[in-house]
């Protein structure tokens, strides 16, 4: 290992070690599969569908031991200086979803120094708990570098800090409740061909992370009880999230993004 990544990875372990007792003081469980598809060495290339901010966290801590992942996150976050400087040093890759290029180049570089990369391809949160459209981006980088896509899957999280429900609400705050179960899935990789078609590889993307969160969701400790109100939980499977109808008018995806053919009609 360099001195370099010696030096970033003793800053990424203080943010580790607060998450630790945050997680501790909530009696948050964390249950994680599938840890073993991703190499403890080289270059990584993770997928993750996205249920709530803090999502990064929980997808650390299920590689905790075996990998430190640099996380592609929004832009907005470097606009408070000392939050910028702590995720430079982290190594994580701002966003700007109006000019992502620099993003990408970044992500390319990192995983050519033989880091591992985790993308949020929704760009977002979406409210009705189901995986919306995609941007392409994972699928290029994996096309590029010749590294097969490893779909992560999250669900739980949301029940910690739930997406708003309409355009101009506030975001709404955290729920501080102790004793919350966040699962996390590492899936099969996808291998990606020098000649693969961006726009399929994504819907092949897509259906791996729909079909991973739908088991999550689909597990009795996960599912509301009966007659609970529960917008945590998604439309279609009886919960009082946002149908995805109602949720595609908050999203405002780029026009680029691959739409679902996956999920929910």
């Amino acid at each position: 290992m360099s001195g370099r990544r010696r030096r970033h990875d003793a800053t990424y372990r203080a943010p580790v070690a607060a998450g630790k007792v945050v997680l501790r003081a909530l009696d948050v469980t964390v249950r994680t599969a599938g840890a073993e598809t991703v190499p403890r060495h080289g270059p990584v290339l993770l997928a993750a569908n996205h249920v709530s901010f803090p999502d990064f966290l929980f997808i650390g801590k299920g590689l905790l031991g075996r990998r430190l992942v640099r996380f592609m996150c929004r832009g907005d976050i470097w606009d408070q200086p000392r939050l910028a400087r702590l995720m430079d040093a982290m190594q994580h890759i701002p966003v700007d979803r109006a000019a992502p290029a620099a993003a990408y180049l970044r992500a390319r570089r990192l995983l050519r120094e033989g880091e591992a990369v985790c993308v949020f391809p929704e760009a977002g949160i979406p409210a009705a708990y189901a995986v919306r459209a995609l941007m392409p981006g994972a699928a290029s980088l994996a096309r590029e570098t010749g590294l097969p896509l490893v779909p992560v899957s999250i669900w739980g999280s949301q029940r910690l800090w739930a997406q708003k429900r309409s355009l101009h609400a506030p975001l709404p705050r955290p729920d501080l409740t102790r004793g919350r179960l966040v699962d996390v899935r590492f899936g099969a990789p996808l291998d990606v061909p020098p000649d693969a078609d961006l726009d399929e590889t994504t819907r092949r993307l897509g259906h791996a992370l729909h079909d991973g969160l739908v088991a999550l969701q689909d597990l009795p400790e996960h599912r509301p009880r009966p007659g609970e109100w529960a917008p945590w939980y998604p439309a279609h499977l009886g919960g009082d999230a946002l149908p995805r109808s109602e949720s595609t008018l908050l999203d405002t995806m780029p026009h680029s993004a691959v739409q679902p053919t996956w999920g929910p009609t």
